[in-house]
């Protein structure tokens, strides 16, 4: 009687996951807002076209390895909005004089964007961190702060949690 109890709790425990999982991602596409975009000459557009397909590459990576369930066919339309650097970035070393890699500050970025369903519904979603403590970013990378955000932002989606905040 117990066993047939517990496998009937499995069962519906199980089918109650599976409904609140996300529906599988098929395709992941990475823009570049129009307000990064405005910075291309500051930031130089080399880095900011390696931050979205760092973005577009760790989501991917995430969503592969994460809780992804349900139909495929989703498609994933995400819009890098703001990235800030910790470090100048190489063009921005070359247009102002004075900076240095060992100049730094604190970053992250902006994450926007829908998830299409496969039924054709969509869902908007939005991320965003940046550092508020400026003695974490003496040891970071130039764009420490976008990457981890892009990792946090990745984890949170492939495991179902990335509407918990907006």
């Amino acid at each position: 009687m117990r066993a047939i109890l517990l496998a009937g709790l499995l069962t519906i425990g199980s089918s109650a996951a599976a409904l609140a999982a996300p529906p599988a991602i098929s395709t992941v596409s990475v823009a570049i807002g129009p307000e990064l975009q405005a910075k291309a000459e500051t930031y130089g557009q080399r880095d900011l076209d390696t931050l979205a397909a760092d973005l577009k590459r760790t989501v991917e990576r995430a969503i592969a390895n994460g809780d992804q369930v349900g139909p495929s066919g989703g498609e994933l339309r995400l819009v890098l909005a703001d990235a800030k650097p910790n470090r100048p970035t190489f063009a921005q070393l070359g247009h102002t004089p004075g900076l240095s890699m060992e100049s730094f500050g604190v970053g992250g970025a902006l994450i926007e964007g829908e998830l299409v369903k496969a039924d054709g519904t969509t869902e908007p979603v939005r991320y965003s961190w940046f550092e508020t403590d400026i003695r974490q970013a003496h040891y970071q990378s130039t764009w420490g702060d976008a990457d981890l955000t892009f990792e946090l932002f990745a984890d949170r989606l492939a495991h179902g949690r990335i509407y918990e905040r907006r």
